[in-house]
């Protein structure tokens, strides 16, 4: 059996409310060691819990906790097992795991911190050393997740980077090719951008990188994924949208760009600063790899730019 809480479980619900708390999961067969970690911990953080290997998996896929307390000695799969069915879930694996066990032989914690294991808590608990362990492998985790984080943002736009779209376009795709759903990609480049940054120097050109980023975050939906793909150019990934979603997205930022009103006395398109866009619509198969979706969108991008800039082109593949 799993759950978010155990009636012992003393949270504060109005705090739960207004913050995010960390998420703690705890797998132990017998109830009185559940009750007493809820008990230390339950204020501070929120508790997920499982009696069984085979529950954890799946409260732990669907609850993503930020740390695992798991117990060693269980029935049908031990804690070994368990934790080694963790690391091989790919969302899962940089979560830390600290068994709870009391065993206290060398060799033992041998094998669980060769399995990926953080630490070890001995049984019957110290609360204080419950709460300090926990305490620094959060923060440590904390740390990690945010240098993670920071490495997949561009650091001037503060929107996703070419890896986190590469990254993101691989789940879409595989995600798109099991369900057989529709996918969609815009390819958008800043037009004459290079006279821009002649005209305006560097540092202007940055500030216009950073207004058009906005502007293409402010045309998104909250579903859809926008990136700097390189340069003056970026992406959006538009999931189960259809040719004429892709085509109206894709309008409402070039809008929402020209309407910035950006002054570029240098394109010979507008006295302002206007983007090309190229849009592709597909519903992915094992035949072509989702390279494919980034070669047409840009090859779409190329005609709008041919056309006279300042206007979308549109490939459908359905």
């Amino acid at each position: 059996m799993g759950s978010r809480h155990l009636d012992v479980c003393k949270l504060d619900q109005g705090a739960t409310m207004i913050e995010q708390k960390q998420i703690i999961m705890i797998v132990d067969d017998a109830l009185i060691n559940l009750q007493i970690l809820i008990e230390v911990l339950g204020d501070e953080y929120e508790i997920v819990f499982a009696t069984n290997g085979k529950d954890a998996l799946a409260i732990a896929e669907n609850n993503h906790p930020d740390l695992i307390l798991l117990d060693i000695q269980m029935p049908d799969m031990n804690g070994y097992e368990v934790c080694k069915a963790i690391k091989s879930i790919s969302c899962l694996q940089g979560v830390p795991v600290i068994f709870l066990t009391a065993m206290s032989q060398q060799e033992d914690e041998v094998v669980g911190l060769k399995l990926g294991a953080v630490d070890y808590i001995t049984k019957p608990f110290n609360t204080d050393v419950v709460r300090l362990r926990v305490k620094n492998h959060l923060e440590l985790k904390h740390f990690r997740d945010n240098q993670a984080r920071l490495a997949l943002l561009d650091g001037l736009t503060g929107i996703p980077n070419r890896r986190a779209f590469d990254e993101q376009l691989h789940r879409e795709w595989s995600r798109a090719l099991r369900s057989q759903a529709l996918l969609s990609l815009i390819m958008i480049d800043i037009d004459h951008f290079k006279s821009y940054n002649d005209t305006y120097g560097h540092l202007g050109g940055d500030d216009c990188l950073k207004q058009v980023a906005a502007a293409l975050l402010a045309s998104m939906r909250a579903s859809d994924f926008a990136a700097r793909f390189g340069g003056e150019e970026f992406v959006c990934i538009l999931n189960e949208s259809d040719a004429t979603g892709a085509l109206i997205t894709a309008g409402r930022i070039r809008t929402k760009v020209e309407s910035l009103f950006i002054p570029h006395i240098a394109s010979p398109v507008s006295p302002y600063v206007t983007i090309s866009l190229g849009t592709v619509t597909l519903i992915p198969s094992e035949d072509v790899a989702s390279d494919y979706l980034i070669k047409m969108a840009d090859q779409m991008l190329y005609m709008a730019k041919d056309k006279g800039r300042n206007r979308t082109e549109q490939w459908i593949m359905i």
